[in-house]
């Protein structure tokens, strides 16, 4: 390995560990605790290191939102992949999209809350982001119904789920009705 392939390995490894580091702080005591200074001591490394990796929280909140779309991208075709017909795919991804947002909070903050500097719904949006996207679809694409185009109706039936979401984790909704907010959302969007 040359001198030059180890700097761009220890590099991209300094770059996950901050990510990671800060995933990490995120999730136990929320983006407010996560300063340049605190991720610096952290990881062990100066505050100039990371401002050679990412120009500030910003960006990192950025990184995260990518590796996040990602997994939930994984995480709804799991969801779904094992559900036999329509209705069973809608529920489960309704289900799986749900679960991904409560079990991450501070990766769904850094994805649909904060802002990360990434481009939405536009020719240069990253690709993490449009294959999160494109994993809705897939499912939700089949039970837009006649004249509705799948894209939209996708964009319909996420927002909702973002709403439901947001809404039971800010206490806005009682989580005991969980269930029959994902079948009612199923039962009225989907054409099945």
């Amino acid at each position: 390995m040359s001198v030059k392939e180890r700097k761009e390995r220890e590099r991209a490894e300094r770059e996950r560990l901050i990510v990671a580091t800060a995933r990490e702080l995120a999730e136990q005591q929320g983006w407010d605790a996560v300063t340049t200074r605190r991720l610096a001591e952290r990881i062990e490394y100066s505050q100039p290191v990371l401002y050679s990796h990412f120009r500030g929280k910003r960006e990192i909140i950025g990184a995260v939102a990518l590796q996040g779309a990602a997994e939930m991208a994984v995480a709804v075709r799991a969801a779904t992949a094992a559900a036999e017909g329509p209705r069973a795919r809608v529920t489960a991804l309704a289900r799986g999209y749900l679960d991904f947002a409560e079990r991450n909070p501070a990766v769904y903050d850094a994805l649909f809350r904060l802002d990360g500097g990434l481009a939405y719904a536009r020719e240069d949006t990253p690709e993490p982001l449009k294959d999160a996207f494109a994993a809705l679809l897939e499912c939700l694409g089949e039970v837009a119904g006649d004249g509705v185009h799948p894209g939209l109706f996708t964009e319909v039936f996420w927002a909702s789920l973002h709403g439901i979401a947001t809404l039971t984790r800010a206490g806005r909704l009682p989580p005991e009705e969980a269930e029959r907010r994902v079948e009612l959302l199923v039962d009225r969007l989907a054409v099945l």
